[in-house]
């Protein structure tokens, strides 16, 4: 009877466990989707969001003669948006040192990421970038590497872990798969799972997350249009 009743309550933390990380990870998922695609906007609104401290992070990029050549901004984790064209108003080119000036008064300083000419952006490889892209979200990355090392740590039971290696890793969603699908589906609660037969080996892993990355790409479009809609 306490041998059931262990069984149990351990298979509830595991339910528990995997809705909290899908959680985390869907949240993350939908704030880098919406930082990927920023709302179009002036400058003028952007040194008027400055100027009123409404701003979160500002990544611009910088050209000659310190000229801000690209210029991308938060207000909220979901309101992003960007200056298209020529940044520049009646007072002339918008440059670097402007643009501190625009922010010295400010109480709450943005987080700024500046790219420098010639630079290139970090790559990790076929890690996927976005649980680790988001703007103070270390916890999504946990969720993240937590979630990889319960798969490695458990028996799958549709696919075998070079499968869902695969689709954690190029498949970038395989991840939120993994919580909802395994061991056992997330919609019929706490339980036994049920292995199949026949489960998907690697190299039809590995197929099956090139597919899955081109869905994730267009799903992610998708998500931010939305946001960008609803938000901007």
């Amino acid at each position: 009877m306490e041998s059931d009743l262990g069984i149990r309550l351990f298979r509830t933390i595991g339910f528990v466990v995997r809705l909290v990380l899908l959680l985390a990870l869907i949240g993350g998922l939908v704030v880098t989707s919406a930082a990927s695609l920023p709302s179009p906007r002036t400058l003028e609104q952007f040194r008027g969001a400055a100027l009123a401290g409404r701003i979160d992070q500002v990544n611009y990029w910088v050209g000659d003669s310190r000229q801000v050549m690209s210029l991308e901004w938060s207000e909220s984790p979901l309101a992003w948006y960007r200056v298209d064209g020529r940044i520049r108003d009646s007072e002339g080119p918008y440059t670097v040192d402007r643009l501190a000036a625009d922010f010295r008064h400010v109480f709450d300083q943005p987080y700024v990421v500046v790219q420098e000419p010639g630079t290139e952006s970090s790559a990790k490889g076929i890690i996927p970038d976005w649980p680790f892209d988001v703007p103070g979200g270390w916890w999504i990355a946990g969720a993240w590497v937590l979630a990889f090392f319960v798969m490695l740590g458990s028996t799958p039971r549709l696919a075998n872990r070079w499968a869902w290696f695969w689709l954690f890793t190029v498949g970038q969603i395989g991840a939120l798969l993994h919580l909802v699908l395994e061991p056992r589906p997330l919609w019929r609660g706490p339980g036994e799972g049920t292995p199949r037969a026949k489960r998907v080996d690697g190299s039809s892993g590995c197929g099956y997350s090139i597919l899955l990355a081109v869905v994730t790409t267009a799903a992610g479009v998708g998500i931010a249009w939305i946001v960008g809609r609803v938000v901007g």
